[in-house]
């Protein structure tokens, strides 16, 4: 299958980004090294081309009822400006994706999709929209850039009349930015470092990326990868779908109660209530190593006496904490912070121990 291009494809080359294949798109992973651009984003600021991911348009009068269906939270709670984050339930008790859901207007709303999983989501919503609300996928059209860190708001602020200093979490304005009418501006991050995404049509993306460079050198901004994107999400203990969760793992046992609202009917609703009132055998937790060596996807987690008792699903060496950290699966009667297990990394145990979310404590 041929790559896909973002459209700023040839510009993240000209600054040198090593690409690879990721989610059937050919992406920057890192300009200079994954460690650097990691302290970059947490010190300074950093800019992630991440036009890769999806972007549907919902609207009409059965806009929310759709989304009510195929969601896990209620997006009746949304007002416009308001985000929700989500995820998007199978039936089989798995998850078919997570999902950011914008509204943008009374029945109008954009969702944000995993760049692995467009065509998935898009064929899966698509088969509960019995009353016909109007579905745009746009995600061909859009660039998107996730301009992260603490000093993201002296970097962009120039660039817009929207103030972006008083941007609540969660919450999104459009207005002029870079000359570009209509653009949307929204504070969700992935980073745990504070900052903004910025959506441009195609078309506007190399001029706003070049602007939002320039404006930013005073304070430093530099690109950043794929790669330091994966360390410093999982710093803050965010769920990767293809990793931590998957058509197979449940949102109960992933943490995701919280967006898990039974107040409303959707896509397997009774089933994971059932599941909730039963309790789960198994929880996603996180852990940091005691001892020397990087957790890996995919790696055994044993007790002392090396029973298995669980699976590393995310795992690195923490920039920021200078020790390995990872996520994983773990039979229920260990998961308590300060438990002791046991990482399996080749043929050595080595200890670490279940700690609470998140790993990194920001101090914003």
């Amino acid at each position: 299958m041929e790559l896909k291009k973002i459209a700023l494809n040839d510009v993240h080359e000209a600054l040198g980004a090593k690409m690879v294949p990721f989610a059937g798109y050919n992406m920057p992973v890192r300009y200079s090294s994954d460690l650097e651009e990691h302290h970059a984003v947490r010190k300074a600021v950093g800019i992630f081309d991440v036009s890769h991911m999806g972007e549907f348009l919902v609207s009409g009068p059965n806009a929310l009822d759709l989304i009510q269906r195929v969601t896990s939270n209620d997006a009746s709670k949304l007002t416009p400006g308001k985000i929700q984050y989500s995820y998007l339930p199978n039936q089989e008790g798995g998850i078919v994706d997570d999902l950011l859901v914008y509204c943008l207007a009374p029945e109008e709303y954009m969702l944000v999709v995993n760049a692995s999983n467009i065509e998935k989501d898009w064929n899966w919503i698509s088969q509960f929209n019995t009353n016909n609300a109007q579905m745009k996928n746009i995600s061909d059209e859009m660039s998107l850039f996730a301009v992260q860190g603490p000093k993201a708001v002296e970097a962009l602020q120039p660039l817009t009349p929207v103030d972006l200093a008083n941007m609540v979490y969660y919450t999104f304005d459009k207005g002029v930015f870079a000359g570009v009418p209509d653009v949307i501006i929204s504070a969700t991050g992935y980073t745990g470092a504070g900052g903004f995404e910025i959506y441009v049509p195609n078309e506007n993306a190399k001029e706003v990326f070049q602007k939002i460079m320039e404006a930013g050198a005073p304070v430093g901004i530099k690109p950043i990868g794929l790669g330091a994107r994966d360390t410093l999400r999982l710093e803050m203990g965010y769920c990767l779908y293809g990793n931590d969760i998957t058509d197979s793992t449940s949102p109960l046992e992933a943490g995701l109660s919280w967006v898990t609202k039974f107040s409303k009917d959707f896509t397997n609703a009774q089933n994971l209530k059932a599941q909730k009132e039963q309790g789960v055998s198994r929880k996603l937790i996180g852990f940091e190593m005691m001892e020397q060596g990087i957790p890996r996807s995919h790696y055994e987690i044993v007790d002392a006496e090396g029973h298995p008792i669980g699976e590393v699903t995310s795992g690195t060496m923490s920039p920021s904490l200078g020790k390995g950290v990872g996520l994983g699966y773990l039979q229920t009667e260990y998961t308590t912070p300060g438990t002791e297990i046991f990482i399996k990394v080749r043929n050595k145990q080595l200890k670490a121990q279940v700690v609470k979310l998140p790993f990194y404590k920001p101090t914003l």
